[in-house]
């Protein structure tokens, strides 16, 4: 009997040496801060949108910190590789663009496979991209008048983008061939040095989504022309689309969405997928979603698979009509 409660006594006594171990252990865990990859530059319409959601994304991970790393370079390819090599444990998340699924078309090889290397978690939103200028190095006011003043001096004037093959890229090629003029195409690393040339006046035109040009919209350093899908966004509502000023086949805007490295487990897929849809349902949140004229509406796990392979079909089209092949 004694050597009984005696045995009782020691398992106690480990037990509780063992509870104060089992919840430093948790909390280790929950203070690791949840790394999201953004393969853009600090500036681009993705890189804000994430910025917004930031704080409401800790919150939505029980206070978990979140770090928020820029690896803009190769048109995504950097970043991109980089949650490719992440543990799949739930530590590492990226956030993709369109260039996502236009890469495989434009680059001859990647170093990783678009589709079969990363865990699809959901297609959170998008934007809509509106074709701008300088306004003191072009008067035109609408996608008319700047058809008629590019064609009055072909391969005189430059449009920016955010790197070669990138969704910005083709976007301007849109315009373009669109409207049959001869433009000269100048690549940047990332949205912000582009927009920093832009409204410095060394390029003349670009694409943009809207959260990245707002400000300089209302300052006056850059007039928008159009926008270049097939609704008005709110935030401009006398700014007609390109399609509305004769040009139907200009119809791009750009998505964002969260994916993870390859075999990511299922039950952290959910985690993170609930974590991302609470934050983006935050109301502080939702106001900034909403003054950036983002639409949000995130997707399951299987329909973010579905658009990827869609979308890359439809990007390899363009891309093949484009001509537009990279090393």
């Amino acid at each position: 009997m004694t050597a009984l409660l005696h045995r009782r006594q020691l398992l106690g006594a480990a037990a509780g040496l063992a509870a104060p171990w089992a919840c430093r252990t948790a909390h280790a865990q929950a203070a690791t801060p949840l790394r999201v990859i953004l393969p853009v530059g600090p500036g681009s319409g993705v890189d804000l949108i994430l910025r917004a959601a930031q704080a409401a994304l800790s919150k939505a991970l029980g206070g978990q910190p979140v770090v928020l790393e820029n690896l803009p370079g190769a048109g995504g390819i950097t970043g991109t590789q980089a949650v490719v090599k992440a543990a799949a444990d739930g530590s590492t998340i990226g956030v993709v663009s369109n260039n996502h699924a236009v890469n495989p078309s434009v680059f001859k090889k990647l170093p990783y496979d678009s589709q079969a290397d990363l865990t699809p978690i959901s297609v959170v939103g998008s934007s809509p991209f509106l074709l701008v200028v300088n306004p003191a190095k072009v008067p035109a006011r609408t996608a008319r008048e700047l058809q008629a003043y590019l064609k009055a001096r072909p391969d005189v004037c430059n449009y920016g983008s955010s790197g070669n093959g990138t969704i910005i890229h083709l976007a301007g090629e849109m315009v373009v061939d669109a409207m049959g003029v001869s433009v000269k195409h100048i690549p940047y690393k990332g949205m912000g040095p582009m927009l920093a040339d832009l409204i410095g006046g060394q390029i003349e035109l670009g694409v943009a989504a809207v959260p990245a040009v707002q400000g300089h919209l209302k300052s006056g350093a850059l007039r928008a022309i159009g926008v270049m899908g097939q609704q008005r966004v709110a935030s401009l509502p006398e700014l007609p689309t390109l399609a509305e000023q004769g040009f139907a086949e200009v119809d791009v805007a750009g998505w964002f969405a969260v994916i993870g490295p390859k075999g990511l487990p299922p039950a952290q897929v959910r985690r993170l997928l609930d974590a991302v849809t609470a934050a983006f349902a935050d109301a502080e949140v939702r106001a900034a979603m909403a003054r950036q004229d983002n639409h949000i509406a995130p997707s399951t796990p299987e329909a973010a698979a579905q658009f990827f392979k869609t979308e890359q079909e439809r990007y390899a089209r363009l891309v093949k009509k484009a001509d537009l092949k990279l090393d």
